[in-house]
């Protein structure tokens, strides 16, 4: 054992100490254990489909916002329409009455025109710039109006979201499918309607009563359709919730730094780098001139 062999030895083990006092330092200050795949290949590949599965389910609640978004949308839209219709019956309600005068029925007549401006704008409502219930259509409005004849504008294409893996939900609902099909819609039966009124026709406004009450009833299962896909995509938006939080917390068991113990490692390794500075120092410290005595 020369004196050059125990010097590169002592300097050796030294270095090796540094290193595994810069590692441990590292850990403390970016707080995880695995900064770089050469770390620990293994856990680095757990940690990267850890990673990728986190993320689908935090596009997966993405999707399922933005379902939501469309669906209370819908949801609102057609409260609002069913009101409308069940006001236009009450005013037929009223104009069926024998002892109501013309002006009695003008009034009726022109609040059942109101009623159906209203309702064309309400079907024409939208959702980040896109009728609600237009479907895939690249136009701004689900119903337009041409002559006085109100007609669907839109499509029945489906407006899908993945909310889960394997889970499609269509977030739209085809106007039809609430307001009837063209020629036969609730606006077709409150225009006769008031023109019914304004004659004081009791029998055409019998059949605009019953008219109105399919229409309701049709506004009223379309809404219950559009309130049953809105639990399915806000159970799906909790459970890519719950998932991505348990993805989250195992991720942390493999990246993230025990502080108490990183921090006594830190102690336990700057007391045995200094003691190896120490013995060092003394092994190295014969010089030329003490072999030379």
């Amino acid at each position: 054992m020369t004196q050059s062999m125990l010097t590169d030895r002592s300097m050796t083990h030294l270095q090796g100490s540094l290193s595994r006092l810069a590692q441990i330092q590292e850990h403390l200050s970016t707080g995880r254990v695995l900064n770089r795949a050469s770390d620990n290949p293994g856990d680095a590949g757990s940690a990267m489909r850890l990673r990728s599965a986190a993320g689908a389910q935090q596009q997966y609640a993405r999707n399922a916002q933005d379902g939501l978004g469309w669906l209370n949308t819908i949801d609102a839209t057609l409260g609002t329409a069913g009101d409308a219709v069940r006001r236009a019956r009450e005013l037929a309600q009223q104009g069926a009455n024998g002892s109501a005068g013309p002006e009695a029925r003008e009034a009726l007549a022109v609040e059942v025109d109101q009623i159906r401006a209203g309702l064309l704008a309400t079907a024409n409502t939208s959702y980040l710039d896109r009728p609600v219930l237009g479907g895939t259509t690249a136009g701004s409005v689900a119903f337009s109006q041409a002559g006085g004849v109100v007609t669907f504008a839109g499509d029945t294409g489906a407006v899908n979201r993945t909310v889960a893996e394997g889970s499609v939900v269509d977030v739209a609902l085809a106007g039809p499918a609430a307001f009837g099909t063209d020629g036969d819609n609730v606006f077709d039966h409150l225009s006769a309607l008031s023109t019914a009124l304004r004659a004081g026709d009791r029998t055409a406004i019998g059949v605009g009563l019953d008219a109105l009450a399919a229409d309701g009833s049709r506004i009223t299962m379309a809404r219950a359709d559009v309130g049953a896909r809105t639990v399915r995509v806000e159970q799906a938006a909790t459970r890519a919730g719950d998932v991505e939080l348990t993805l989250t917390s195992s991720l942390a068991e493999i990246e993230s730094a025990d502080l108490p113990r990183t921090m006594m490692e830190l102690q336990m390794q700057e007391v045995a780098y200094q003691a190896a500075l120490a013995a060092t120092s003394r092994v190295l410290q014969p010089s030329l001139v003490d072999f030379l005595r």
